[in-house]
């Protein structure tokens, strides 16, 4: 049985939920799908029993290969989730060299700005004089460089790096 659980329920906890549905079905997959990506809601749906964890900012198509997967077995987590875990994980001591910055352009600079105050593809094309496939083409190529999936993920990305402010 797979359970579905969002953390910002009106009347209970989703973690709480978790907690319950592992206590008494402990054959039950538990999916976290929600807002909350800081490390302390991370951590305590894990300890929970939780056996993914997917960011509410993925692509609606997204949601019917991550269920897929986890009936098949898999612990789907969002990758900027997976990302802060292996940071969490890895030891103090024995961190690894940081990667060069990925080179951003301009342009794709300036688009994920835009990005990262809420506007959509076609806002960003009529701002800049460019058509929106232009817009998407340096969106493409800027989530590659990122190595993210979403809008959500690059922005936290580049933030992260200091790309933008």
């Amino acid at each position: 049985m797979e359970l579905l659980v969002d953390l910002g329920l009106p009347d209970m906890s989703g973690i709480e939920i978790i907690r319950e549905a592992a206590r008494r079905y402990p054959d039950t997959d538990a999916m976290v799908v929600t807002v909350f990506g800081d490390e302390e809601h991370v951590l305590a749906s894990i300890a929970a029993g939780a056996t993914g964890y997917l960011l509410k900012d993925s692509l609606p198509e997204e949601f019917v290969d991550v269920i897929k997967e986890l009936r098949a077995g898999g612990s789907p987590i969002s990758p900027v989730i997976a990302r802060k875990l292996l940071k969490k994980l890895r030891p103090v001591n024995d961190v690894a060299p940081s990667l060069d910055q990925p080179a951003l352009s301009a342009r794709e600079s300036e688009i994920l700005s835009l990005i990262s105050k809420g506007f959509r593809f076609t806002e960003i094309a009529a701002l800049l004089e460019i058509s929106p496939h232009t817009v998407t083409t340096h969106v493409k190529k800027t989530y590659q460089k990122l190595a993210v999936h979403s809008r959500g993920e690059a922005v936290y990305e580049a933030s992260r790096m200091g790309l933008i402010k």
